[in-house]
């Protein structure tokens, strides 16, 4: 049984594809349960913010790896890795269908592959790095990394605040951060498990004008009142990378839908530099749609 991942831009619509073609498998007796792979998505508390499924989603599909983590909680790679292993051969293990979805992805990867991840660090280190993270920004030591390790700086953007982090943490304590080529490497030829990868893209206008609209909805549901409440708990560094926290602590809705739109487009080409991956335009179509079209790739891959 093939283990199906969807992923793409955020507000591509994932969660509905994911919906509708558990639908689908379940017209055929099956029983699929879907795995979030969204690193922000773990966070209790940001429900509204990182547009975690709705109850009513949630009714028409299982959903794990959820709301694991309070919001004053650090996440990592490595151990949501060994909790989406779990789910994955667990519901595997009882003839379950997992169907990953995410769009954070180092936590797409982590769930469908064996990382290479370095020891851990000590608990002072990351929380010193996590207090510099947090008053600084990662732009100032992402300089840092670049004067202690080159070839990792060149390989990280100074946007990625997970990734600085964590090569510095590694730095600090004195183990040798993924060489630059590591640290982009393709991973689709290294699945744990036979996995279909299923890419959404979208028409950039139609994108744009998708995700305007999803950063409304949020704002109107009361994430503005979520980020306050999270920021009054003491929210973890890792909890304040969601997007729009802090434009929206600012009032800045603009600012969120900007940041929204730049994600996406990096998100976008990521993707499309992955080999392996079946790529679904859902511009114009339902997600019953879309879920046929995947249907039928899942069956003539399972052939």
């Amino acid at each position: 049984m093939f283990v199906v991942a969807i992923f793409g831009p955020t507000g591509v619509g994932k969660t509905a594809v994911a919906v509708a073609l558990a639908e689908r498998l379940r017209a055929e007796g099956e029983d699929p349960a879907a795995i979030s792979a969204d690193a922000l998505q773990l966070y209790r508390g940001l429900e509204v913010l990182t547009g975690v499924p709705s109850n009513a989603e949630r009714a028409r599909l299982e959903h794990r790896l959820l709301g694991i983590l309070p919001v004053t909680g650090a996440a990592s790679a490595g151990a949501f890795a060994r909790r989406a292993h779990e789910e994955i051969d667990a519901l595997l293990a009882r003839g379950r269908r997992p169907i990953v979805v995410g769009g954070t992805g180092l936590y797409l990867r982590a769930a469908l592959t064996e990382l290479d991840f370095r020891p851990p660090v000590p608990p002072e280190v990351r929380e010193r790095r996590r207090r510099q993270l947090a008053e600084h920004g990662a732009p100032v030591l992402h300089e840092e990394l670049a004067r202690r390790a080159p070839a990792t700086a060149a390989a990280v953007r100074a946007t990625d605040p997970q990734r600085v982090v964590r090569a510095l943490e590694l730095l600090d304590a004195g183990h040798e951060p993924p060489p630059g080529a590591a640290m982009s490497r393709l991973w689709t030829a290294a699945l744990r498990r036979p996995t279909l990868l299923a890419g959404l893209t979208l028409e950039r206008d139609a994108l744009a004008a998708r995700i305007e609209a999803r950063v409304d909805a949020m704002v109107r549901a009361g994430a503005q009142e979520e980020v306050r409440a999270a920021d009054a708990a003491g929210a973890s560094p890792g909890a304040r990378q969601a997007l729009g926290f802090d434009a929206l602590l600012r009032g800045d809705v603009d600012a969120m839908k900007a940041q929204t739109r730049r994600y996406a487009k990096r998100q976008l080409t990521w993707m499309r530099k992955l080999p392996d991956v079946t790529t679904i335009d859902v511009t114009g179509r339902k997600p019953a749609e879309v879920a046929h079209e995947l249907h039928a790739k899942l069956r003539a891959s399972e052939a």
